[in-house]
């Protein structure tokens, strides 16, 4: 038996397998299509949230710091992974491990330092901070 020809036997596996994932969404999406229901009314094309009547428009804009904050929530969620799976081998790792998470540990919070110096955590507007911080003085 050549390369080729054995190759070939290894893969059509994954080529049964294949067909047989698009056969069945192809199938569901047909069946969906014609068993699924077709009535509208007034009730039907309204968003349903939770049981909740929506009120007021709901693509309203958001600041980007409103997305800035989101994004070091999960830079600094993701982080945590890793000090978990440091904790779950620590006795393995011995103290070059602890060594280690000591540095991650101390970039990670000057991150966080430097990130709150530079206000990228304040959730309130400018103008209410900055007010905020004359009120104290």
């Amino acid at each position: 038996m050549d390369g080729s020809s054995a190759q070939s036997g290894q893969l059509w596996p994954f080529v049964v397998y294949f067909l047989a994932v698009v056969g069945l969404v192809a199938a569901i999406l047909v069946l969906s299509h014609l068993l699924g229901e077709r009535r509208s009314g007034r009730g039907r094309d309204e968003p349903f949230e939770s049981g909740i009547v929506p009120v007021g428009f709901g693509r309203f804009r958001l600041s980007a710091q409103f997305y800035v904050v989101a994004m070091l929530f999960v830079i600094f969620d993701l982080e945590t992974v890793f000090i978990v799976a440091w904790a779950v081998s620590f006795r393995d790792l011995g103290w070059s491990g602890l060594a280690a998470i000591l540095v991650f540990l101390a970039i990670l919070v000057a991150a966080l330092c430097y990130e709150w110096r530079m206000g990228a955590l304040d959730w309130a507007p400018k103008r209410r901070r900055l007010t905020a911080v004359q009120g104290e003085a």
